[in-house]
Order: structure tokens, then sequence, then C-alpha cells
């Protein structure tokens, strides 16, 4: 049976567990094996982005030692993901470090392209605006964004259509950056604020009652701007969404 590794971001673990919970009752839902390796901690990505990438590798190497074992590292965040798959270069490309690139994927992304099993019944009967994180949308390629000539295509808005009574609803600009970008919220806070309330007016605009994503840390920005407007919104993970049943009540 296939092993997994479920990494949970250190924003998650700290901030918003139940979508550990939800990321790992999901797959249980599935049938696989799930570990979760006590001793993980973030994956380097903070240091490494501030310039300090130097500090992050003992970070690295840790996330290696943890997950190498395992058949796909599962992690519900495309920017960790982004980080372990494109920027783990710097380590000595080891067959361990080799393997962890291969094999660590977004929750959203193992559903569709490594999971060869039907996804459990959900049920989310509420208007849902999908924020396409930049990490997922264009370093992943989630999806198609606006700026290339091809198909439309996005897999986590495949995942949503599948949830009974879900209603998506359609943005002005579907791809746009929320203004988040980790450290760059505090470099830059006011051009920050002032991107995700835009973000957060084109879902009021449109009627979103529940702004989902791939990443928390995305959420996290909008929901602080949500909470001190004390607009009629809340945020979800995607896997809070395919987890859902009539038994659940959203998230606050």
């Amino acid at each position: 049976m296939m092993h997994i590794g479920l990494f949970v971001p250190c924003y998650v673990d700290q901030f918003y567990p139940r979508v550990a919970i939800a990321t790992l009752e999901l797959l249980e839902k599935l049938g696989y094996r799930v570990s979760v390796p006590p001793d993980q901690t973030c994956c380097g990505q903070p240091m490494a982005n501030s310039g300090y990438e130097r500090y992050s590798k003992k970070t690295m190497e840790l996330f290696v030692k943890n997950f190498a074992s395992y058949d796909y590292i599962v992690a519900p965040s495309g920017s960790c993901v982004y980080h372990v798959r494109k920027h783990y270069d710097t380590l000595e490309q080891t067959p361990e470090v080799a393997h962890i690139r291969e094999r660590t994927v977004d929750i959203c992304e193992f559903l569709v392209n490594h999971c060869d099993k039907a996804l459990p019944e959900s049920n989310f009967p509420y208007r849902v605006g999908l924020h396409q994180s930049c990490h997922g949308q264009r370093g992943l390629r989630f999806g198609k964004s606006s700026e290339v000539v091809a198909e439309p295509f996005s897999i986590v808005r495949q995942l949503l259509e599948s949830v009974e009574g879900i209603e998506l609803v359609d943005l002005q600009r579907a791809d746009e950056c929320c203004g988040f970008g980790g450290t760059f919220a505090i470099a830059e806070e006011a051009v920050s604020v002032k991107m995700g309330k835009d973000r957060v007016q084109d879902h009021i605009l449109n009627g979103a009652q529940v702004i989902t994503g791939t990443d928390m840390s995305c959420l996290m920005h909008m929901e602080g701007i949500i909470r001190r407007r004390q607009l009629p919104l809340r945020v979800m993970h995607v896997s809070e969404i395919l987890n859902h049943t009539h038994q659940h009540e959203p998230s606050s």
C-alpha cells in the first residue's frame, strides 16, 4: 500500500491545524496509509526567501531526513511544495534529496495526477470564490494563467466542481496575486494591503460567501482584511471543502 507522509506547513500547524486534519482525513477516506512525522518543522522557505538561504540549509536537511522514506509527501500548500521542488537544488543532490524533490506534491495535485481512486462524497452548498495562489498557478501550473495563450484549465476548480451543492463564482481578475508574498507583506505593507483589499473586493462584488485556495498563507492575508472590515466572508482551504459533509458548518 502506498505510504504517504503528510507535511504540515508551519503556519498551518500554528494557526490553521484544522486544514492539516482535513487533509489527513481526506487521504485516509481514500484508503491511503498516512503518517505525520512528529519531528517535522518548516520547509525553510521563509528564511530562504528573505535572503538567508544558508541559514535554512539545516531546516531543509531535516525535511529530507523526515520524509525520504515515503512514497509521496503530500502538503496542503502549493507554496511550500514549490520551495521543496524548485529550491532544494542548493542541497547536495543525493538519492534522498532527488526523491523528495520529485515526490513532494500539493494535495490537489496529488488527487488529480497521482490518485487512482474516486473522491469521497462531499457537500458544500455555498457560493465559493477560488483564489489562485501565485506559486500554485504559475509555479506548479495548477491552471492556465491569463498571460498565457492556451486552453483554460484549473485542476483546483476541477476538484471543486465535483463537490455537491457548490456554486463557484466567476471573478473579474481570476488569477491576481493577493499581495501577501511572505516577507513582502512586511517590507511593502501598504502595497500588500491594497492588493489584498482588491482581491477581497472582487470576491465580494461577485457574491462569494467563502474564499478558498491551496495556500492558507494567501487566505490568512485576506482573512485579516475580512475581519478588520467585518465582511460577510469566510476563508477555507480546498481540503476542508473536499472533506466537508452535511454534519459540519463552514469553519470560521
